[in-house]
Formats: C-alpha cells, structure tokens, sequence
C-alpha cells in the first residue's frame, strides 16, 4: 500500500472542510486527519495517472463483499448516482482518493471495515 496519498491542493482542502464540518464518523474522520498529514499535494498536471481523483473511472475490488464496482468520481456539485457519478467526497471516494492501482485499503466504513483494492483507474471526461 502506498505510504502516502497524492492529492491535489483542491481535494486537500475539500476532505480538510468535511473533516471540520463532521460529515464523516469518527474513525474515518481520524484515518483521513492521519491521511492528510502525509499527504503529498501536486498540481492536477502532476497528478498520476492511476491516482484516483476527481473526474477519473475507477474499478473496485471490496473483498470484504466479494464485489467488483466501477465509480465515476465527480465534484460534488455534480454527483448522479443513477448515472454512476458519486461525490469525490462521498463515503466509498473519500476511502479511496489519493491511492493508485494496486494499493489495497482497510477503511472504516459507517457499517464496518471493509477491505477495498484498487483495480482500475481511468481519465474519465464526461
């Protein structure tokens, strides 16, 4: 699992204004605080391509549920969920963001750990 996460400078800002709003539980509101202090910020141009971001398709693996799902990341303002579009800041996003292909995450979600890997990120323009 990568050591860090990658974000850029406006996700960063984005997951540190739900961390103070207390949009999320306690246990993910300490896994994303511990996050952000490692985190490393870019430029979006710096941003990897198999990082997941904003605006990207992204295939899961929940090992947990045995399910594979592919996500569309979008601002929040845009989200669809009949459309597939989930919030960069929705629960499964926030687990997420910042890691790249092949990373595998233990994250605590609201109804229990579950263990996610990453099996697919693509540019996504819609």
């Amino acid at each position: 699992m990568s050591e860090q996460i990658i974000v850029t400078t406006g996700i960063y800002d984005a997951i540190k204004d739900t961390l103070r709003r207390k949009k999320v539980s306690i246990p993910e509101e300490k896994r994303l605080a511990e996050e952000l202090r490692k985190a490393k910020q870019v430029l979006r141009r710096d941003l990897p391509k198999d990082v997941v971001t904003v605006e990207r398709k992204v295939t899961l693996k929940d090992h947990t549920l045995d399910v594979e799902h592919e996500y569309i990341f979008v601002p929040s303002t845009r989200e669809k969920l009949k459309k597939n579009k989930h919030s960069i800041l929705s629960e499964i996003a926030l687990a997420v963001v910042g890691y790249k292909v092949g990373d595998i995450i233990d994250w605590p979600f609201k109804d229990g750990n579950r263990t996610i890997e990453i099996m697919k990120v693509e540019t996504w323009e819609g």
